[in-house]
């Protein structure tokens, strides 16, 4: 039976304020971004552009290394580091093991923009989820091909727990829960219980139940002082040119850049679910329905986000 969900609307948003922008960039947080194989650099081109559009100070893009210098040209405002691949330019899993220091030093990690191999993926979780925690992890979003990890890593998934930020779309909440999402009021709570993870899916966000809580209320993954306690919102604008080649990429990384600066999950993800829709509807507006971009969609950000804390 599906749970009522909360309406996210800019008056919401409005008393749920992000965090200021602090006297520089290092008060921004920094994101790290872990994709872009040889055939889909874009992907992780378009998340680190969102994200840094979404506010964060500093940003590091992981790609495929025969890919590195081309997307440290398209973006030179990032940081990149080239990664280990496969004979046909996927990232390897071997490429875990070259992270250590970035994720000790980054506040978001977003992994799955431009993954192309799942079993490459997979070994590439299972390595960053076998590295110790010194002082205050990162939290990590999964997009995309990370996603479709999960299902063998759930066993695995403790030291993320409460952590995760996921970004599914139906298809690939199908595969986490193992079968056909039909009611997404039902189904995006279950992902959250099922991975500890606060899950953005269609416009539905759901946070985890707190553990032991016995009356199975929500907490809204650390911020008891927001809207929605119970944890379970719903985005009720967006446009159907959303669903266009990219834009769950920019999606992702706008989470990524709001939670590097200092968001709970559960505001990144209202925040950037909505910012996200809301950038769709002034594209159509303006553009028409269809044929604008994902890219796009970035550069309303700025403005919408100066609209909402005003």
């Amino acid at each position: 039976m599906s749970t009522p969900a909360e309406l996210v609307t800019p008056t919401l948003l409005r008393g749920w304020p992000l965090p200021g922008g602090g006297s520089g960039k290092d008060d921004r947080g920094s994101v790290l971004v872990i994709g872009g194989a040889r055939m889909t650099p874009g992907a992780a081109l378009l998340s680190g552009v969102a994200a840094l559009r979404s506010g964060a100070g500093r940003l590091t893009l992981a790609v495929a290394e025969s890919v590195a210098v081309q997307l440290a040209v398209a973006l030179p405002e990032a940081g990149v580091l080239g990664l280990p691949e496969s004979p046909s330019g996927s990232v390897a899993g071997s490429g875990a093991s070259t992270l250590t220091d970035e994720l000790a030093s980054v506040d978001a990690v977003l992994v799955g923009p431009g993954l192309d191999d799942k079993d490459e993926a997979t070994a590439l979780l299972r390595g960053m989820l076998a590295m110790p925690s010194d002082g205050t992890p990162p939290a990590i979003i999964l997009d995309a091909y990370a996603l479709g990890c999960l299902p063998e890593l759930v066993r695995e998934l403790e030291p993320w727990a409460d952590r995760l930020i996921l970004t599914p779309n139906v298809t690939e909440a199908g595969i986490l829960l193992g079968r056909n999402v039909d009611d997404l009021h039902r189904d995006v709570p279950e992902l959250a219980d099922k991975y500890r993870a606060v899950v953005s899916c269609q416009g539905v966000i759901a946070a985890p139940r707190r553990s032991g809580n016995a009356e199975g209320h929500r907490d809204g993954a650390g911020d008891p002082n927001g809207p929605g306690r119970d944890g379970h919102w719903e985005i009720i604008t967006g446009h159907s040119g959303l669903g266009t080649s990219g834009s769950g990429d920019v999606l992702s990384g706008i989470i990524a850049g709001l939670r590097a600066r200092g968001t709970t999950n559960s505001q990144a993800a209202c925040w950037g679910t909505h910012l996200h829709a809301a950038a769709g509807d002034r594209l159509a507006s303006r553009l028409g329905g269809l044929g604008y971009l994902a890219r796009e969609l970035t550069e309303e950000l700025p403005p919408l986000m100066m609209e909402l804390s005003g």
